[in-house]
């Protein structure tokens, strides 16, 4: 019986787009939800950890530690209770300075191949951070992580609200990505990949997998998982070597007009999308 034809031998439905994926409509109906519901009673404060971290000198955590230290004042006092609130006319210090919350600041980069993804690198080896330096004078840190080998889309802030938001697996964000392979892929791979690979952290699912080219050599896929290394684990698994892979999509963000290696600052209203997306 002669085999069957490979099917899904060449599809674009995943080839990258180059229009943002928001809905316009739904992210008016946020705004103008939020122009009509009244604004919170400024008494009501921050809690003092996220006030130190959004100020740029450390994480959350550290944040915490800090205060168990009792190494915070809030008006000149020492503060050492958790969950304490500061209010718009307290003044925080740390190390006798005063202490001013940042603005909230979104960066999204276009990352090139041969950086590491991370704030700084014993070995002083090139980071993402030298990237982005000019772009704000706040602490801002990379949401999520790309290998040093992998290029595209990488977001940064210092909204550490909107950085749990992304990378928790219960808010499933969609993350597209292109693959070169070094040889063509077979269908029987194809399907595996399709209905689920399992490894030893357990099965690997992707939303959706398609071939871009005619020569089978480049595969559009997207995820919404948040394992570590998980497109290319997915294919040396069965056999392939990644040749390149791009991150074209993040949570709606594309890279249109964002050549490689360069950045820019999100708009309003594709903050607010991230902010809204369910």
């Amino acid at each position: 019986m002669a085999k069957k034809p490979f099917k899904k031998k060449f599809t674009k439905n995943l080839a990258p787009k180059e229009t943002p994926d928001y809905d316009m409509k739904r992210i008016k109906a946020i705004e103008e939800k939020k122009s009509s519901v009244a604004p919170k009673d400024p008494t009501e404060g921050i809690r003092l950890n996220k006030y130190i971290s959004n100020s740029g000198i450390c994480s959350r955590r550290e944040a915490d530690q800090l205060i168990a230290d009792g190494k915070i004042k809030v008006n000149k006092k020492v503060v050492t209770e958790m969950g304490y609130k500061v209010m718009p006319r307290d003044e925080v210090y740390y190390e006798g300075k005063p202490l001013t919350r940042e603005k909230l600041v979104y960066v999204l980069l276009n990352k090139p191949k041969g950086f590491l993804t991370t704030m700084d690198d014993p070995k002083e080896r090139k980071t993402v951070m030298e990237l982005i330096k000019t772009a704000c004078e706040e602490r801002i840190y990379p949401v999520g992580r790309l290998d040093r080998n992998t290029t595209g889309l990488l977001l940064f802030t210092n909204d550490g609200d909107l950085a749990k938001k992304l990378t928790h697996p219960s808010h499933k964000v969609r993350k597209i990505y292109q693959v070169e392979l070094d040889k063509p892929i077979e269908e029987k791979d194809f399907l595996a990949i399709e209905a689920g690979i399992t490894l030893e952290d357990g099965i690997a699912s992707v939303e959706k997998i398609a071939v871009l080219t005619p020569d089978m050599l480049k595969i559009g896929v997207e995820v919404i998982t948040t394992k570590n290394r998980i497109v290319r684990r997915v294919f040396e698994h069965l056999g392939y070597d990644v040749v390149k892979l791009d991150r074209t999509i993040y949570g709606g963000l594309t890279k249109k007009n964002l050549t490689r290696g360069r950045w820019r600052y999100l708009t309003e209203r594709e903050v607010i999308s991230l902010k809204h997306f369910k």
